[in-house]
């Protein structure tokens, strides 16, 4: 069966988490002064933002207050850090290299009139370096005794010094962990997915679906609905992003975004694909998603492909997701932990919420994503091939899989993001030599 075969094992050599870089019995430095941030964007901006804070804190040796939740008008979702998050564990587990506070103490709220807005809010350029922050952002924070940094979503370089790399590694993979009432779902959820696997060791496929209708309207693809459908996108995307797309000298060319590999894949191209690949109908799959446009019409071809097809809305009862509908960050978190925990992730659309599960993936399976990434460019010159022999297709699509499997384990290169390739940073060889002792030294990255 694929999925019992889909990674080869052999061509990797395993990693695992470094060990809690933390000083935990040196106490932290006086504080220069408290850190403000506001996180931006869906679940997985929001984590980037929090995790970069927990960074700059650290390097600043500042005070971070847990950060704020900007009311984003895509995700449109009103739920603070706590409702998403848990607190106090975050707190927790960074004590021994960041001082964070739920909020800020009253003299310094007296200070500023009660007033988090009168906390002078520092403009910071996207991915600033340490330098910047150190001679640009510190002077303010020791004068103030607090300041802001909104919005604060990719203000920090990629590349900074290996202490710093080190405390986003801690916030991501160690210290953020989601609140209990989306632990205790999504578990459950988890399990009931592998209950329904029986028949393939309890492992299952977890497919990243973008077909939601502000995904496909900002694509700028053309799918097969006609006049009916442009109409609907176009009040999307002026729903969305007021005459963003109405700009003069703006051209939408929906036949070279295709080609250009930039279209969002519809369920059945998903389907498609995975049978080719070798993935059968007694393939457990896993949607993670928002709401599918049309999705009664465009995923009855995959789930005719895979009967055993589950998504958050099949898995856990009305009953179970009643506390969790309106809030978009929340249901994210309930997909992304059955994501995590599936043998095979497959991301058909970039943006943070693949990004954030490879390499938290990577973290948790000895580095390895265990991620198919299509190459959506030849998967568009195969779709638009009417004549092609399935032999042929799934000769292509194997292909695809083994290139994925190479590409599970690779190391961040200076300009990428460790949260999705956590090696060499937050993860060290296995230890493969032993002594005459017979004891195992650790050969570290």
């Amino acid at each position: 069966m694929q999925l019992m075969t889909a990674w080869n094992s052999k061509v990797h050599q395993p990693w695992k988490p470094c060990a809690d870089r933390s000083n935990s019995n040196a106490e932290l430095p006086k504080s220069n002064g408290f850190l403000i941030i506001e996180a931006n964007g869906g679940l997985n901006q929001q984590r980037l933002s929090i995790c970069d804070a927990v960074a700059v804190a650290g390097l600043l040796n500042a005070t971070l207050v847990i950060p704020i939740f900007h009311l984003n008008s895509v995700w449109r979702d009103s739920s603070n850090f706590g409702d998403i998050f848990d607190e106090d564990f975050f707190m927790h587990a960074l004590r021994s290299n960041v001082n964070v506070v739920k909020e800020l103490p009253e003299d310094i709220l007296q200070q500023f009139d009660h007033n988090i807005s009168s906390i002078v809010n520092l403009r910071v350029k996207g991915w600033s370096s340490p330098t910047h922050y150190l001679q640009k952002v510190l002077p303010k924070l020791q004068h103030l005794g607090a300041v802001r940094i909104a919005p604060f979503s990719n203000r920090l370089a990629q590349g900074v010094p290996s202490n710093i790399q080190g405390l986003r590694c801690l916030a991501n993979f160690e210290a953020l962990r989601f609140s209990e009432p989306i632990r205790m779902l999504a578990e459950k959820m988890v399990d009931r997915m592998v209950k329904n696997s029986s028949q393939s060791g309890g492992k299952y496929v977890s497919v990243h679906l973008r077909f939601e209708t502000d995904m496909v309207a900002f694509s700028c693809c053309e799918y097969d609905g006609g006049e009916e459908e442009k109409r609907e996108m176009d009040i999307a995307r002026e729903r969305s992003w007021r005459g963003k797309f109405r700009k003069r000298g703006r051209v939408i060319r929906p036949g070279a975004n295709r080609v250009d590999g930039k279209c969002p894949l519809t369920p059945l191209e998903v389907g498609m694909m995975l049978r080719g690949m070798g993935f059968d109908n007694t393939t457990s799959v896993y949607v993670a998603a928002g709401k599918i446009y049309k999705a009664e019409k465009y995923v009855a071809p995959l789930r005719q492909m895979f009967p055993r097809l589950e998504t958050k809305d099949t898995l856990a009862t009305p009953e179970e997701l009643a506390a969790f509908k309106g809030h978009s960050s929340r249901l994210a978190a309930l997909d992304y932990t059955v994501c995590l925990h599936s043998e095979v992730f497959v991301t058909t659309q970039g943006g943070n919420f693949p990004h954030f599960l490879m390499g938290h993936r990577r973290y948790l399976y000895g580095g390895h994503a265990k991620t198919i990434k299509p190459d959506k460019r030849k998967l568009a010159l195969l779709f638009d091939r009417p004549n092609i022999r399935w032999d042929d297709f799934k000769r292509q699509m194997k292909d695809m899989l083994s290139h994925s499997d190479v590409k599970g384990s690779e190391l961040r290169k200076p300009s990428a993001s460790l949260y999705t390739f956590p090696m060499p940073d937050c993860m060290c060889k296995q230890p493969e030599a032993s002594n005459e002792h017979g004891n195992t030294k650790k050969l570290t990255s």
